[in-house]
């Protein structure tokens, strides 16, 4: 017998069930939070020690749980007896998609430090800006990002353990090879860990000026990695308990840098906690992607849209075998429905699936799988959900009637207690316990959230309101359309006028008039972009998937 959405989650959150839910009151604060979640991340790993089953595949490389876990110890050891560092102290991690980006962050918050997660793409005097806010007592790198963060780094004398330190010969001043410092078989020092101490600094996306640190306890972690699981049980429950997709054992493939939230928490460190197998990535590549999913028989595929997109634009996607896949999706960005449908009528047993979360919700949130997806196109799912409630609230902080439009606010045990260093901001983001998203939504009778727009994307075209995220989904619509990005440009008579910036498809051609006419016959007028460009290069996105519009306004319109 099939359950509705809340049946489903009382079914699965009772007293005595896995994923019992019970309230928590903390500095004033009270949650829903599951009472059986680990203590600390710590205690998550803990329990691969025993496991010799395939953990992580790296290019040619297979790593079991049991072999990662050598690692974690011998490299906490090496933190605490070779470098000093204590609990509290913040190590930062730059490299690219690397076992050793994971064995680094396994080992930092087991002794009790602070993971620092540094953009690998980011620049010398961004890496010096992390650097010193975080006050790092330590940086873990690769060869590349060895060589970008090295004098931000010897500045503050900050030393750097170097990961496949190969071509970099001789090392640099204050650089240390892995290889020599990890030393197999050292124990992993006892330290003890309290929920609410610090764990992560994830740094956010920073589309203006530098990014600030978003800092997570380990229950926040914890509390989201039982959140992310309890989806697939409710899902299952409303079923009535009947098995989804292909049957096959879960195995993950990362395709999103491990910087990043979604890279890390939902995907990483579910597999880690639930001992799913996880295929990496070092870089994006469509067919690469579809030889691994044949390959290893991955079943869930996380990313932004525009990988399922190129995924499915891939020429030789037909050749390959993507029966094992279950899920398809992700978040980071809306998916335009045409996707939707697209991904729903592609494979065998894969089902589309969306996420609302950020890195301040250590990515967890509503999310909108099969067939309420495909039904709820245009929405990110089901409101409220078993550990997070949602008020959509007007420019005064009150909630506005169901249906209205509004800023969206979460409640939730996942929420970061902060931005490192900077009181002002995290006042302005985080009030009684609720956190401003920034976003723009609201939520239906059923209870369904959708997202219209960043509250600071909306255009405000002659005093109405445009919601680039609907614009956006109406131009995808076009066949010729590869990806579209929506945004307002000052305008002396109208306040803002609506531009895009669209990347066509290989050997298609468009139009200003033609794309205008596609959009009018969808949108109302006012809606409409006045200002168009056309590009055949990808438009810029930050790792967390989303454009990056200010960069786009001014290559095109300035």
């Amino acid at each position: 017998m099939s359950l509705s959405y809340q049946e489903a989650i009382a079914s699965i959150s009772g007293a005595g069930q896995p994923f019992e839910v019970v309230e928590e009151t903390i500095n004033g604060v009270t949650n829903r939070v599951f009472k059986n979640s680990p203590k600390s991340l710590r205690d998550v790993f803990a329990g691969a020690r025993l496991d010799d089953n395939v953990f992580l595949v790296y290019e040619d490389e297979e790593w079991t749980y049991k072999k990662v876990m050598e690692s974690v110890d011998a490299l906490a050891y090496a933190l605490v007896h070779h470098f000093g560092i204590k609990k509290g102290d913040r190590v930062g991690v730059a490299m690219r998609n690397l076992p050793e980006w994971i064995i680094s962050f396994a080992a930092i918050t087991s002794v009790g430090a602070i993971s620092v997660s540094f953009n690998a793409w980011w620049t010398e005097d961004e890496n010096e800006y992390a650097v010193n806010d975080a006050a790092l007592q330590l940086l873990i790198a690769d060869t590349e990002r060895v060589s970008r963060a090295h004098p931000a780094c010897s500045k503050a004398n900050v030393p750097i353990l170097g990961v496949r330190l190969d071509d970099l010969q001789p090392l640099p001043p204050g650089v240390e090879n892995w290889h020599e410092v990890i030393v197999l078989g050292t124990p992993m020092p006892e330290v003890e860990i309290e929920p609410t101490d610090d764990a992560t600094i994830l740094y956010t996306s920073g589309t203006t000026g530098f990014p600030k640190g978003a800092v997570s306890s380990h229950s926040a972690v914890t509390q989201a990695l039982m959140a992310f699981a309890s989806g697939a049980y409710v899902n299952a429950a409303r079923r009535g308990g009947a098995d989804s997709g292909s049957g096959l054992p879960a195995c993950f493939i990362l395709i999103v840098p491990l910087f990043h939230v979604t890279g890390c928490i939902p995907v990483m460190l579910s597999s880690f906690m639930w001992h799913f197998k996880l295929v990496m990535m070092y870089r994006w590549e469509p067919e690469r992607a579809l030889q691994l999913i044949e390959r290893h028989k991955v079943t869930n595929f996380v990313g932004v849209p525009t990988q399922s997109w190129d995924m499915l634009e891939n020429p030789n996607f037909a050749k390959y075998d993507t029966s094992s896949l279950s899920s398809i999706g992700g978040g980071g960005a809306p998916a335009p429905p045409k996707l939707v449908a697209r991904v729903e009528s592609s494979f065998k047993a894969g089902r589309p699936n969306i996420g609302y979360g950020m890195t301040e919700t250590n990515a967890y949130g509503p999310g909108n799988y099969g067939d309420d997806y495909v039904s709820h196109p245009s929405s990110t799912g089901r409101t409220p959900t078993i550990i997070m409630d949602f008020e959509i609230r007007d420019d005064n902080l009150k909630a506005v009637p169901t249906g209205e439009r509004g800023q969206i606010w979460m409640k939730s045990p996942t929420l970061i207690r902060g931005y490192w260093n900077k009181p002002e901001a995290t006042a302005e983001t985080i009030v009684d316990g609720w956190l401003c998203s920034g976003d723009i939504g609201r939520v239906d009778e059923e209870g369904f959230l959708y997202i219209e727009d960043r509250a600071k994307d909306m255009v405000l075209r002659a005093g109405e309101n445009v919601y680039s995220a609907e614009v956006e989904a109406a131009i995808y619509e076009h066949s010729a359309v590869n990806e579209a990005a929506v945004f307002g440009v000052p305008h002396e008579r109208l306040g803002e006028e609506v531009a895009c910036v669209v990347m066509l498809k290989a050997g298609e051609t468009l139009t200003d008039d033609e794309l205008r006419n596609h959009v009018a016959e969808r949108l109302a007028a006012f809606k409409v972009p006045t200002r168009i460009a056309f590009t055949n290069e990808p438009l810029p996105r930050n790792p967390a998937g989303k454009f990056l519009k200010r960069e786009l306004r001014t290559r095109y319109f300035v």
